[in-house]
């Protein structure tokens, strides 16, 4: 009998001991560190060598959006036995694959694989532990709602969790996954609403990061978003959501807003979506929403239209503009901005050509726009198209946001320009202050970037981060060291511009921006 027993004892032991080997062998300078347990289960993550910092991948926030459940409100995560090893990312949002276009190399990408319906995860990197009540991070990747995932390079979160936050990626649908109304799913919904699925996946991780956070350190009282592009249309939407009251106390919108008319959303509600919903729905020869179901994610990605945020009565209840205007959004600080070539504009016609493009689509209002955007020479011209491009998509509604909120006076507003030409080679030069530039500096990111920057890019990381950990402990910006950021107001305009030297100045471009938010807002 006591042979048994002790073999039976030794059995355990070694299981004990295989557990112990998998929770802390190391990979890649890596180790395992310890156990936590969240809502749904335990779970264990990945302790850096280098800096402490504890990331924590692939925690699921919600049930795998699939079969039934694809096109419905997130359900919550069927609870898991044992300890889940959150040592990777989960799989980004059914999309097209990844390939790098114009400046975006894979750095801007997220991986090719995997790629999946079941894609509803969040990871959080921290160096703080239980009771210590730090502040946090909660970053929305951006891809015009139809692409993009939290496991991009230069998302990557451990240089700002060394800095003393927690930081918190999450995923949503994106495309018709995210996106799609239906008349019947308007009608199986509770909220009688159809069509926002992306958002109501970032909402659900903001209640998941308010139930959980704590268990990393984190203050679920104390709660920062953050997105770039459609994440900061997405940020937008989320502080004119009443959906979202609560989940969060500040907010940060880098390149983009719906405070004025923008393609990547429907204007006119639920109604005109579910509309194009049905002719989606014949365009993949589907009768029905079962129908729908059904098929498989890659013949739906074969269908016709676009899908992005809609007015659907529940998530947005009013147009966006209207929300702020009537003072009924999440009253929040704010730190809104842009980039000096928000542009996806690289091929430029001549001055000649300029100007009779001006004539055709703005017909006697176009001496107008040729004084604000002048075509003296090919050169300026291009500069024109630029600058021209870059205010009607992002520009001129983080400059209306701005207006609005310094004017309501409810929560202080603070606004940027980055305007640093990212170093380049030949290939890459003529992209400047491009597009999603600032996000890798903002993250203290640089190292993931194939570029031959300079002492002063690793400078301007160290501000620009440093500015945004401070934002997100206490809603300033600003402290000890560091040029004074001025909250904005239409008296001043001041903004920060961030460049080779950085400091706060009236804000650049201030005229043109005036004519076109009036002339798009006369629309």
């Amino acid at each position: 009998m006591k042979k048994y027993i002790t073999l039976a004892a030794c059995a355990v032991l070694i299981g004990y001991a295989a557990l112990l080997f998998l929770l802390t062998t190391p990979a890649s300078g890596k180790k395992f560190d310890e156990i936590l347990k969240v809502s749904s289960g335990a779970i264990v993550g990945v302790k850096s060598a280098e800096s402490a910092v504890i990331s924590y991948k692939g925690i699921p926030f919600a049930a795998p959006p699939i079969g039934d459940l694809r096109w419905k409100a997130p359900q919550p995560v069927t609870p898991w036995k044992g300890v889940k090893n959150c040592n990777a990312f989960g799989a980004s949002p059914m999309q097209g694959k990844p390939a790098p276009f114009m400046v975006y190399t894979s750095e801007f990408l997220i991986p090719e694989k995997p790629i999946s319906e079941d894609c509803l995860y969040l990871n959080v990197w921290t160096k703080a532990h239980h009771g210590d009540k730090k502040p946090v991070f909660v970053w929305i990747y951006g891809g015009g709602f139809s692409s993009g995932g939290a496991g991009v390079p230069i998302y990557d979160g451990e240089a700002l969790a060394k800095k003393g936050i927690i930081f918190v990626s999450i995923n949503y649908r994106v495309g018709v996954f995210g996106f799609l109304a239906h008349p019947e799913l308007t009608k199986e919904s509770p909220d009688h609403a159809s069509g926002n699925y992306g958002l109501l996946d970032q909402i659900a991780a903001l209640k998941w990061v308010k139930q959980n956070i704590a268990s990393f350190g984190g203050d679920p009282d104390n709660v920062t978003i953050d997105g770039q592009s459609a994440g900061s249309m997405s940020v937008n939407c989320l502080v004119a959501s009443p959906a979202a009251a609560g989940l969060f106390n500040k907010a940060i919108a880098e390149s983009g807003s719906f405070l004025v008319s923008n393609p990547l959303i429907q204007a006119n509600g639920l109604a005109n979506a579910e509309q194009q919903g049905l002719k989606f729905a014949g365009s993949v020869h589907a009768t029905s929403l079962a129908d729908l179901r059904k098929l498989s994610p890659e013949d739906l990605m074969k269908g016709t239209g676009r899908f992005s945020p809609i007015v659907d009565g529940y998530v947005l209840q009013e147009p966006v503009p209207q929300i702020f205007a009537e003072g009924k959004q999440n009253n929040v600080p704010v730190i809104t901005g842009w980039n000096l070539d928000d542009a996806f504009l690289f091929s430029f016609k001549n001055k000649e050509d300029y100007i009779k493009q001006l004539k055709q689509q703005y017909g006697a209002d176009a001496d107008e726009y040729v004084k604000y955007f002048p075509a003296g020479s090919d050169a300026e011209a291009a500069r024109s198209q630029i600058d021209l491009s870059r205010d009607m998509t992002f520009a001129a509604s983080g400059f209306k946001w701005a207006t609005v909120q310094s004017t309501q006076g409810k929560a202080p507003i603070y606004l940027y320009n980055f305007k640093r030409k990212l170093p380049a080679t030949a290939d890459y030069v003529k992209y400047g202050a491009f597009h999603t530039g600032e996000v890798a500096y903002v993250m203290d990111d640089l190292k993931f970037l194939n570029r031959p920057f300079e002492p002063a890019d690793h400078d301007l990381a160290e501000l620009m981060s440093n500015y945004w950990v401070n934002f997100i402990t206490d809603g300033n910006p600003n402290g000890k060291g560091i040029p004074n950021w001025p909250q904005y107001n239409t008296t001043d305009q001041q903004a920060m511009v961030f460049d080779v030297k950085s400091g706060a100045q009236p804000l650049p471009q201030k005229e043109q921006l005036k004519f076109i938010l009036g002339k798009m807002e006369s629309k």
